[in-house]
């Protein structure tokens, strides 16, 4: 599960340099995604890495 939304996210972060007009709406998205994942994971007891 946790595979397979990081290489969501990474798809997406590649279309976002792509598509360069999107690129910093979408890196801060994933930002705040990525800290969501980790304090999750925190929370339940798991390996952050």
């Amino acid at each position: 599960m946790l595979w397979t939304i990081v290489i969501i996210l990474l798809i997406l972060w590649l279309l976002g340099v792509v598509t360069a007009v999107t690129f910093g709406g979408l890196i801060h998205v994933l930002l705040v995604i990525a800290l969501i994942i980790i304090v999750v994971r925190l929370v339940q007891g798991k390996k952050v890495l």
